[in-house]
């Protein structure tokens, strides 16, 4: 199946744009966590609990956030309240990071008194439709689990393509990856997401897919540097693009269909890993065409020539070294026949 009819288009020409498009996302990305005091964690990271209550008629957050704060001490200035789901549903989540000790019942206790405030309120008929609670030492160690598998994961990547290909297409991926990393990070504090463990789980998928698809160019790219030693660096990964945009498409495109579907129809639990992975497949795409693909020419510039420099010398040298023979050659037959 073929989307394009033989592209090419010159994508290496615009390399040092996307670059720049990248670097304004990224820093604007920095100063929106800079700006918040950082990324916003989920219960899974920063400790806590998470009530969710279902009220007969939707109060507003307002209501529910004021009749908290009147049964938690320091008038509860630490509570998260916010919509759960659509309108329809009617329900509202609340979030209290502190917790109690790790024994016995003390875990309940802050879920029990979010009910109790609940319950002495004027808002109306509810019900608790769900809670989650975590310790903060849980909560620190599912972060630091966290980061470790993210880590864990670029270097076993750099490591398989050093011994796959070759130090500058390894080079080439990781920046591609951690690209994709920060431009994901900056689109989820741009729309508040909390980094949860399902947005880690997501950005790790992500990982995998935007490697696969580099991996697919960095093949046909050493193929066409075995076949086209006379060209450019820039021209034979432009054209490696170009062989596989058909592949990037279809493949970029079922799958932003299927995120996009579970973006919108998969509840509010899995939201944020599609939105994750929305962004995740389009910066992957982006980044793999552009900025993995850019650093290899950045690494390797100047390579195909010198290769075909070096060949042009061995092709010379034996002409060179027959020409003073042929010379020498013609004089002693001219001798010959004189004589």
């Amino acid at each position: 199946m073929h989307i394009l009819r033989d592209p090419n288009f010159n994508f290496i020409k615009y390399r040092w744009h996307a670059l720049v498009l990248s670097w304004v996302v990224i820093l604007a990305g920095v100063g929106v966590v800079w700006v918040k005091g950082g990324l916003p964690e989920g219960v899974e990271f920063s400790g806590g609990t998470v009530v969710i209550a279902e009220f007969d008629n939707l109060p507003s957050i307002d209501h529910v956030r004021n009749a908290l704060g009147r049964s938690f001490p320091g008038g509860g200035g630490n509570i998260v309240v916010q919509a759960y789901g659509p309108k329809a549903d009617r329900k509202i989540m609340v979030r209290v990071p502190q917790v109690g000790k790790e024994s016995g019942t003390d875990l309940g206790k802050t879920a029990r008194d979010v009910d109790a405030a609940l319950k002495k309120s004027s808002l109306g008929g509810y019900r608790i439709a769900g809670t989650e609670i975590v310790g903060p030492s849980v909560g620190a160690d599912l972060k630091m689990k966290g980061i470790l598998a993210t880590v864990l994961s670029l270097a076993g990547i750099l490591v398989y393509i050093t011994f796959r290909f070759e130090l500058s297409f390894a080079v080439g991926a990781i920046v591609a990856s951690a690209h994709d990393l920060l431009i994901t990070m900056a689109f989820l504090a741009f729309f508040g997401y909390d980094l949860t463990l399902n947005v880690i789980a997501a950005v790790l998928t992500l990982t995998g897919y935007s490697m696969n698809d580099t991996i697919v160019i960095f093949d046909r790219v050493r193929e066409n540097l075995r076949g086209m030693r006379r060209d450019n660096i820039a021209q034979s990964v432009n054209v490696a693009v170009n062989q596989t945009l058909n592949r990037t498409i279809i493949t970029g495109g079922t799958t932003l269909l299927s995120v996009v579907a579970l973006f919108f129809f998969g509840g509010q639990v899995l939201r944020g890993f599609a939105f994750t992975m929305i962004v995740g497949v389009i910066t992957g795409t982006y980044s793999s065409i552009f900025i993995a693909a850019a650093i290899v020419t950045f690494w390797r510039r100047g390579a195909p020539r010198a290769k075909a420099a070096a060949a042009s010398a061995v092709a010379f040298a034996p002409s060179a070294a027959r020409g003073p023979q042929t010379e020498r050659s013609r004089s002693k037959q001219k001798k010959a026949k004189t004589s």
